[in-house]
């Protein structure tokens, strides 16, 4: 990672400042992430508000889900600087500037953060309650009591109250990723990542999830950042929608904007290929 070539000076907002500005939860600056050869996010600048519910789309490739991934510190970034909850993600304060960060900085920010991904990626071996209650148990020190009744809110939310005891090969492809949904939030983050969660799911199935990731979107003080190609569920569920192309934003705005109204070439060549959104 090339953050440590050079030490970033630290970000020296006033407190009055910051108090006037919206609370962005989420800031990439200049972000760049390069796969070999490849440019896949060019000099990125891109922010969430907390609370705000933000849906990427665009083509394979452009760079969508490389956000999600790098986020939960799955992937690197080469250069620039992303702040999660007021803090840097890839870097920590030191002695008035920016360093690459070390893995105990990367543990605790990681519990900002929840991420549903296109795999299940549930434990084979363990029951739906201890896929769920492992994290919170081995991570966040939960008593097995606590972690327990946290499995029980959030399999009733996500309506599989039912099926705690049973195996994930019991269950369905929408009920397993269902579960997955339910293991992220007993982490309680701030902030959940959706990263094309119903791509591997049999079309029958996908409505179940959507209805979940519905309800998530109707709280608050939940951040969401939502990876997909269900366009009609993007226009119903998003406060503002970014189209990304070729690492990035395009284009960018409230969703019957962006859908029915894109103002750039590209954004409508791309919306051509799906069924319109209003039908």
């Amino acid at each position: 990672m090339n953050t440590s070539d050079t030490s970033l000076p630290v970000s020296a907002a006033s407190p009055a400042a910051q108090a006037s500005e919206p609370v962005d939860i989420i800031t990439f600056k200049d972000v760049v992430k390069r796969f070999g050869d490849v440019t896949v996010l060019d000099r990125l600048n891109f922010s969430v508000r907390k609370g705000e519910k933000v849906t990427i789309i665009g083509p394979s490739g452009s760079g969508k889900s490389t956000v999600l991934r790098i986020l939960m510190t799955l992937e690197n970034i080469d250069e620039g600087v992303i702040h999660v909850a007021g803090k840097p993600l890839w870097h920590e304060e030191k002695n008035g500037e920016l360093q690459p960060a070390s893995e105990e900085h990367l543990r605790e920010m990681r519990k900002e953060m929840g991420m549903v991904f296109q795999q299940f990626n549930l434990f084979p071996h363990m029951t739906v309650r201890r896929n769920i209650t492992e994290a919170p148990v081995h991570v966040l020190g939960l008593g097995k009591e606590e972690a327990n009744a946290r499995a029980e809110t959030y399999l009733e939310l996500v309506g599989l109250s039912d099926q705690a005891d049973k195996f994930p090969s019991q269950l369905s492809g929408g009920q397993q990723q269902r579960v997955a949904i339910a293991r992220a939030l007993a982490m309680k983050p701030n902030i959940m990542l959706f990263d094309e969660p119903t791509s591997a799911l049999d079309p029958e199935l996908v409505g179940e999830v959507l209805n979940v990731i519905q309800r998530l979107a109707d709280q608050d003080d939940l951040t969401i950042l939502l990876v997909t190609h269900e366009m009609q569920f993007a226009k119903q569920i998003s406060d503002r929608v970014c189209f990304f192309d070729k690492g990035v934003i395009v284009e960018q705005g409230p969703p019957e904007q962006v859908f029915t109204e894109p103002q750039e070439a590209r954004t409508q060549e791309f919306l051509k290929g799906f069924i319109n959104p209003e039908g």
